[in-house]
């Protein structure tokens, strides 16, 4: 397994920073695999490969304003945390003992 997030902590739960010097560890037979800040070993290519995935995003937002956007591409729409100032992401209201409200119900979906 291969865990880019690991930085933010890991996408598993069996995940650890490693090293270039020592990349790999195996839990019950699967290798992973989980150096630390992974895009920083090819700058230019993974500086290109974010703007190519996000340039989309932006151009809707741009174009279409927030809630458009955000109406017809639901990724945006749950990509959204806070708005009006009222948390839309119900982990981080929980995580912070907040209310909560969904996006929906503010983007008027």
């Amino acid at each position: 397994m291969v865990d880019i997030s690991i930085d933010q902590g890991g996408c598993f739960e069996t995940s650890h920073v490693t090293t270039h010097d020592q990349p790999t560890y195996v839990v019950d037979g699967v290798v992973h695999y989980c150096v630390g800040n992974m895009p920083g070993a090819v700058p230019r290519t993974s500086t290109l490969a974010l703007n190519n995935a996000t340039l989309p995003f932006v151009l809707s937002l741009a174009n279409l304003g927030y809630r458009e956007a955000m109406r017809r591409n639901k990724n945006l729409l749950h990509g959204l945390n806070v708005c009006q100032g009222k948390i839309t992401y119900k982990a981080v209201a929980d995580a912070l003992n907040l209310s909560y409200t969904p996006a929906e119900q503010l983007i008027g979906v």
